[in-house]
Formats: structure tokens, sequence, C-alpha cells
């Protein structure tokens, strides 16, 4: 295969995927590959380069199958791989997988940190005291899990002791969580907690210098907020998650017609 041919079925995939998604996956964006010709087939040789012709039709098939499928069916089949994913070591303690739940047509996303001790028995995120008062949370501004929400986590798999994850269990997951991202198109994400905005901003910075502003992840505006656990632990910390929740009132309302609070 020629450089031109192998560029050529690069920008075909690139244009697929960002249709099929709303977005420029991260896969795609940046400074377009360097091709190379494939050396003659008579020397024996291996193409020199990862879009080998079985790789591409893959590429192709998987950007159709997601272009062509309801959200419901992406979000369904990301489940699917998560229930029998293997990659960390968390797959070898886990009761249950925790994929995540909610509409398919989110206004909001809530990414969290992991799995506690119920949400492992239950295989649903947020069900514990912790879930109760993020239910609150999101009531009081008009948002909920059933009607206009979709609650995930960095990871989907309880990490033993409720620890928090490791860096290569955050990276194991990351996929699964971008796919899921995708598929749903939110108008906006909101952190719960550090390990949350750490893992999907890419930051070192906790829940205290990075609340009470917007971030930006492919287009999509997020917040930072305190876990519903450190709220538990520290009710001081009420009044400024109270101001991140208004912060979002706001912007939902600019944003996103279909939002209606209360």
């Amino acid at each position: 295969m020629t450089a031109e041919e192998k560029a050529t079925i690069y920008e075909l995939l690139k244009t697929a995927a960002t249709g099929a998604y709303g977005y420029v996956p991260p896969a795609f964006s940046g400074i377009s590959p360097q091709f190379s010709d494939d050396p003659s087939q008579s020397t024996g040789d291996a193409p020199e380069t990862a879009f080998e012709t079985e790789n591409i039709a893959q590429d192709r098939e998987n950007i159709e199958e997601t272009a062509t499928s309801s959200t419901r069916q992406q979000i369904n089949s990301i489940a699917q791989k998560i229930a029998v994913c293997e990659r960390c070591v968390l797959a070898r303690t886990r009761t249950n997988v925790v994929p995540g739940v909610g509409v398919t047509e989110p206004l909001v996303v809530v990414i969290g940190e992991g799995p506690g001790y119920e949400e492992d028995k239950r295989g649903e995120p947020f069900v514990g005291p912790a879930g109760q008062l993020l239910d609150k949370m999101l009531a009081s501004i008009g948002l909920s899990r059933a009607e206009n929400c979709f609650i995930a986590n960095i990871v989907k798999c309880r990490p033993p002791g409720n620890r928090v994850p490791l860096p290569e269990e955050a990276a194991a997951c990351e996929s699964f969580l971008h796919a899921q991202l995708f598929a749903l198109k939110p108008k906006m994400i909101l952190c719960a907690g550090s390990t949350a905005a750490k893992n999907l901003l890419k930051t070192r910075d906790g829940v205290t210098r990075l609340r009470g502003r917007f971030y930006d992840w492919n287009g999509i505006p997020v917040a930072v907020t305190f876990h519903p656990s450190a709220l538990l632990r520290d009710a001081r910390q009420k009044i400024f998650a109270w101001e991140d929740l208004k912060m979002m009132r706001a912007r939902l309302q600019e944003i996103a017609p279909e939002y209606q609070p209360t």
C-alpha cells in the first residue's frame, strides 16, 4: 500500500469517527501521522506501519457500527466489554463491575472515583450514603440520574478497601470512560472529587484549586466539586459545593434549552 493510500484511509476514518462521535476523538487529534510506502511484498517483509490492512478494515467496521447504532446500543456494548475486562488487578477482587447508570441523552455526566462496598455488591454507582447525598445535590438544581444524568466512575471495579485507584488502574479504564462520554455527548461533565478531576483533566491539582470555574474536555464544559463522601466527612464544605452547583445551573440554562430547573 502506498503512503498516499494510507493517508486517504486515515482521513476517511477520521471523518467517519468525528461524524459518529460529534467530536474529533483523541486518537485523531493533533497533527496527522506521516505514512510511508509498504516495502515490496516480494521481500516477505511486514508492512512498516501500524495501519496494516486488517487493522484498517477492523477500525472501519467498528466506526461504521458506532455510526449506525443507537446510543443505548453503544452504551450496552461498552458495558459488555467492561464486564469481561481483566486489564488490571481490580478484576481479581471485584464482585461486580460498575459501568454506570442513567439516561442515554444526559444533560450532565457525573464522574466519581470508583465503586465502594455497596456499589460493588449491586453493580451500580453511588448507591450508598454518598450516592444519596449526590442525588440530593443534583435534585437541588433540577437534575436526576433517572431523567437527565448519567453517573460513572474513573474505574469500573472497586479498589480494595475503597482506596484511591492507582494510576495504572485508572489508565486501564480510561478508554471505557472516554467511549461512554463520546457516545453520550453530554452538555456538561461534573467531576466529583479530586480523583475524577485529576484523571479526566490530566492535572495534579485537587478540588480546592480546581472548583469554581469551568474547564474543557473535547468541547464539553467540565465543572469540579467535592465528592459527596468528603461532604459527609466535613459538612463545612457544603457551602462551596452549593456554589459549584449554582454555577452549573447558570451555564446549563445558557447552553441547554431543554434544561428546566425547578
